[in-house]
């Protein structure tokens, strides 16, 4: 393969995967607690005999912009937003403990206190329960309360606290469940210098404005390789009608 269309064409395969991952951010920046996700590529030399100057652009993994998304007040009971550094602790769909952002927390028919995508907020001991309530809040430091049906404010009594964590940035890493997790497996220890502020969500961090520029730069640079593509492969014609002619 001539040496410029291989160029050329791992040029296009990366910027088609750098659309597809601005693509997504663009999608999300709507989305409560989401953070933008962050394509790395590392020039590789390809192994194997006769590929000594064959170089290939490799996914290096996927990175997140962990800086916070704005504060939006809702005045809504169950919705809280993380205070500066930390996460909220939940239970992902296998069971693991995964961290997140968004604070739109819900309540299940049981009683139980979800995200918003249904995964169970833990507590200190496990998943947190409610009984029927009239009131619910959460502290800042995430304790929950309840005033319980028929009972009169003077009854507000605490049943839990949810889990809040601070992992160093460098031991997180994005599932595929949207979650952060450990990167090594296991649980983050409980901070309680993590605070909750109620009754506000996180917004996304995703610059709407940004990501469409990033998104129209990223097409021109596709339309760059594909042309530097059609022109390697014109030029390969012109030279073969040449060797044909003589």
């Amino acid at each position: 393969m001539d040496r410029s269309l291989y160029v050329a064409m791992t040029g296009a395969t990366q910027m088609m995967r750098a659309q597809t991952e601005v693509a997504h951010n663009l999608a999300n920046a709507d989305t409560v607690g989401f953070k933008a996700q962050m394509s790395a590529f590392q020039a590789l030399p390809v192994q194997g005999p006769g590929m000594p100057t064959r170089i290939n652009g490799v996914a290096q993994g996927e990175g997140v912009d962990l800086r916070s998304g704005a504060g939006i007040q809702t005045g809504r009971e169950l919705d809280v937003a993380v205070q500066g550094e930390g996460w909220i602790a939940v239970q992902a769909a296998d069971g693991s403990e995964a961290y997140t952002r968004a604070g739109n927390l819900q309540l299940t028919p049981d009683g139980l206190l979800t995200d918003a995508r249904g995964n169970l907020v833990m507590g200190d001991s496990g998943p947190i329960s409610l009984p029927p309530a009239t009131q619910v809040s959460i502290g800042n430091d995430g304790t929950v309360s309840v005033v319980p049906t028929g009972q009169g404010p003077e009854t507000l009594s605490s049943v839990g606290r949810i889990k809040l964590v601070n992992p160093p940035a460098n031991q997180l890493a994005l599932g595929s469940d949207g979650l952060m997790h450990l990167a090594g497996g296991g649980t983050a220890q409980a901070d309680p210098a993590v605070g909750l502020k109620s009754g506000v969500l996180e917004s996304s961090n995703v610059n709407p404005s940004q990501t469409l520029v990033q998104m129209i730069e990223l097409s021109r640079q596709y339309e760059l390789q594909v042309k530097a593509i059609k022109n390697a492969d014109d030029n390969a014609q012109s030279a073969t009608r040449l060797l044909q002619l003589s």
